[in-house]
């Protein structure tokens, strides 16, 4: 095995923003980073997971998706990935084995069941020999069953340069509190490198016992917060000399990101507007997002009485090239007896599936299997009509993919 490279990139999420601005923006990044690739000539591209952020996606995510990993086939980089928790389907119609059919992509995560153990095959990559494997994530953890049962000895044995890719938060790590995640425990020993993905953070480190272990984050941030906090997406390029790796992270930044978090509490409503005015005359927003947070209890008014339409306009006249505000955390004094306790839609519905555990008996099913199964019903009944669908087809997907579910947490269930 002589010297060679690989790109590592997890949790792209096409199609995941819902204004068309950024939903756009997600895709060229996406673009890009295939583009870097085919110019830094890598042996072959890792993907950790959730390469769009639904497991039926849009025409036009699936067309600019499959157009650049044609490009990566024609010259003859291969592209191996993993189903993550949002493209993967319990039912099998995922988009990604249609993706695979033509030859673009390869699932890794294939194996048998031999008595009460999962082996896991190995792909070996033609051009180098290294040889890849690893398992898919779920939402709601529901893959912990699957490291549970798995083969460790056979994967640990296997000789030469091997790679591991998951798509699941590693509770030691401690990344994304947030995160239901698995003690690093649950992963065979001895790989030399571990793609991994579902966490939205840049993270590497060589790990003693296991080998090279690295979340590249989001190949475009997936939400205000991330906008806030990573400002950008990327990924890693691992060069491999002397088997020795050197991860390189390799930063995305298509448009600049400028934040401001506001402290507006004590004010009026009139006064709070004047700041924020003044804090958004100080920006150059030509071809910037822009992320305004607000934050505290006004004094009198309430937020709904200031102008934003006004200083948004201000900003796209400058040139900015998207404007969002979070103003969940800005309150009225008169309505400060009503308490906010969670200040996102993933914190809310994770609250209200725990305070309703357990008040409608499903036979078979302990609490952390009902709250995996819950979160993933609730996923799919969120789920969009696709262009075209009749409504009729619709509502039976829905019906065929929520019976996959459940059958297959009762068995997930009793298989543990």
């Amino acid at each position: 095995m002589g010297d060679f490279s690989f790109a590592h990139m997890a949790d792209c999420h096409l199609g995941g923003w819902r204004d068309p601005k950024l939903r756009a923006l997600g895709i060229k990044s996406f673009e890009k980073a295939v583009d870097i690739c085919l110019a830094r000539n890598v042996d072959f591209v890792l993907i950790a997971g959730d390469l769009f952020d639904t497991s039926l996606p849009s025409i036009d995510c699936l067309k600019a998706a499959v157009a650049r990993l044609k490009q990566l086939s024609r010259r003859g980089i291969p592209v191996y990935i993993v189903a993550g928790s949002h493209d993967f389907s319990p039912s099998g119609k995922s988009i990604l084995s249609v993706i695979e059919e033509a030859g673009l992509i390869l699932d890794v995560s294939s194996g048998s069941v031999d008595g009460d153990k999962l082996r896991l095959s190995f792909v070996n990559d033609p051009g180098t020999g290294v040889k890849v494997t690893g398992l898919l994530g779920r939402r709601g953890m529901l893959e912990k069953s699957y490291y549970d049962a798995l083969d460790r000895h056979a994967l640990e044995a296997e000789p030469g340069f091997k790679v591991f890719m998951l798509h699941t938060a590693i509770s030691e790590f401690k990344l994304q509190e947030e995160l239901e995640a698995c003690p690093l425990s649950i992963l065979p020993k001895g790989f030399n490198y571990y793609a991994a993905g579902h966490v939205h953070c840049v993270f590497s480190r060589l790990e003693p016992g296991y080998g090279h272990i690295a979340y590249p984050g989001p190949v475009f941030p997936n939400n205000f917060k991330e906008l806030e906090e990573l400002k950008q997406g990327g990924f890693y390029i691992v060069d491999v000399k002397d088997r020795l790796l050197r991860p390189e992270f390799v930063p995305i930044r298509l448009r600049p990101v400028l934040s401001l978090d506001i402290e507006l509490g004590a004010l009026t409503s009139s006064e709070a507007e004047a700041r924020i005015k003044g804090a958004l005359k100080k920006l150059s927003p030509e071809n910037a997002i822009v992320t305004l947070r607000l934050k505290g209890t006004l004094a009198g008014g309430r937020a709904s009485d200031i102008n934003f339409r006004d200083m948004f306009n201000d900003l796209y006249a400058r040139g900015a090239f998207f404007v969002m505000k979070n103003s969940s955390k800005l309150h009225s004094a008169e309505f400060e007896e009503v308490k906010v306790q969670h200040t996102s839609v993933e914190e809310t519905e994770q609250a209200l599936i725990a305070e309703h555990l357990g008040k409608i008996k499903v036979e078979g099913l302990d609490k952390e299997a009902e709250s995996g199964l819950t979160r993933e019903l609730m996923r799919l009944l969120d789920a969009e009509k696709l262009e075209g669908q009749k409504n009729a087809d619709f509502e039976a997907r829905i019906v065929d993919d929520a019976s996959e579910v459940i059958n297959d947490s009762l068995l997930d269930d009793k298989a543990d």
